[in-house]
């Protein structure tokens, strides 16, 4: 994964959401899970928050670091607190790369009683011009189905069993109060450039041989000229959000 690239063509996340968790923890101290270059952890910071991240890959880690963030580097399950409490773990776009179990086990272990564990992804859905136009290039180039329906099904509904193995590893841990959903609907504009900045950063892309991922960028570049070089993507961000209990 190209860390700058990331950095740069990944979406940020609603001010409203930052703002919300921000308001709902007993306190400042936050610790960023699969923090990757640091995009979720500096909206935290920039809110007053005192920011500590933790993720697996290296190389995004020293770009966060580069960018002024304090970055630990470990798998989450594996990660040692060693006594540290926080009053908040968050985690944008990462959480389901970590086991919902040990993780939520693990992330009571780091809360202080009145904490909050929130994790959060954007879903985005493609304007309805888009959505055959982009269809036809994964059906041409990628033969796989799947690849053609992630744009043709709903973002929502395909990360609803996501959402729904995630509260379940929240409950199985005895440790949080029933977890909540939060939705935050927004939009972001994209020029053709940007969109094939961001795409090689998503999910099967970043796994593409050069030539495939070419000739998709290619394609979806020629959708985008078609409506006009631009269009506008429109988001929601869902958290899935618990509350640490009393005992310590």
């Amino acid at each position: 994964m190209d860390a700058e690239r990331y950095d740069r063509a990944r979406p940020r996340y609603p001010q409203a959401l930052v703002d919300r968790i921000v308001a709902a923890c007993p306190g400042p101290d936050v610790l960023d899970v699969g923090c990757g270059t640091g995009i979720a952890a500096r909206q935290f910071a920039a809110a007053g928050c005192k920011v500590l991240g933790v993720d697996v890959d290296v190389r995004m880690a020293d770009l966060a670091r580069q960018r002024g963030l304090e970055v630990e580097v470990a798998a989450f399950e594996a990660w040692d607190p060693a006594g540290r409490k926080f009053d908040a773990v968050v985690s944008g776009q990462a959480w389901h790369w970590v086991d919902p179990v040990a993780g939520a086990a693990k992330a009571a272990r780091a809360l202080r009683p009145g904490g909050r564990l929130a994790m959060f992804w954007n879903a985005a859905q493609l304007p309805p011009e888009l959505l055959e136009s982009f269809a036809e290039v994964y059906r041409r180039v990628l033969p796989d189905p799947l690849a053609a329906r992630q744009w043709t099904m709903s973002a929502l509904d395909a990360y609803a069993a996501l959402y729904a193995r995630v509260a379940d590893g929240i409950g199985e841990t005895g440790e949080f109060g029933d977890p909540e959903q939060w939705r935050f609907d927004w939009q972001r504009p994209y020029t053709r450039d940007e969109w094939l900045d961001h795409l090689p950063t998503t999910g099967g892309h970043t796994r593409l041989p050069r030539a495939e991922l070419q000739e998709v960028l290619t394609g979806i570049g020629a959708a985008i000229d078609a409506v006009g070089g631009a269009f506008v993507m429109r988001y929601a961000t869902v958290v899935v959000v618990a509350t640490r209990g009393d005992a310590a």
